[in-house]
């Protein structure tokens, strides 16, 4: 037979643990989804890289993080992923799409990004580098 205290601590961190998982689910079932059926074909694509100066690894990681919600929330921003690379932390690169390269500047023009951009001369070695894509094609609708 378990001791009372036992009992009890196992009872509050099974309940703790049904809490996590059902707030994990809701956020989850929140998030902001890819709009594939809203890319059209020739969309403005960009994949570009960031790298911190050496030391500055956290402070452009906590300068980057706040801009996917931000950007996610965008209409204009279908899709938006910012990785960060397991063998050299500080190492970012994004994958973003738009509709046209006038949301693309757009989005480069948003207050948010513009003091991100600011940022940079003082995180980041030599600033982003940015290649333009094209989407060749779009999942069937």
């Amino acid at each position: 037979m378990m001791p009372i205290l036992v009992r009890n601590s196992l009872a509050a961190l099974l309940f703790a643990v049904s809490i996590t998982g059902a707030a994990s689910l809701a956020v989850a079932e929140e998030a902001p989804r890819i709009r594939y059926q809203e890319i059209p074909e020739g969309a403005y694509s960009v994949v570009a890289q960031v790298r911190a100066k050496p030391g500055k690894e956290d402070a452009l990681r906590a300068a980057t993080l706040p801009l996917i919600a931000k950007v996610r929330s965008d209409p204009r921003n279908p899709v938006y992923f910012l990785a960060e690379d397991r063998t050299k932390p500080g190492h970012f690169i994004f994958y973003e799409v738009f509709a046209s390269k006038a949301d693309f500047d757009a989005h480069n023009a948003m207050p948010s990004v513009q003091e991100w951009f600011a940022k940079l001369p003082e995180l980041a070695e030599g600033g982003v580098e940015v290649m333009h894509m094209a989407i060749l094609a779009t999942p069937e609708k």
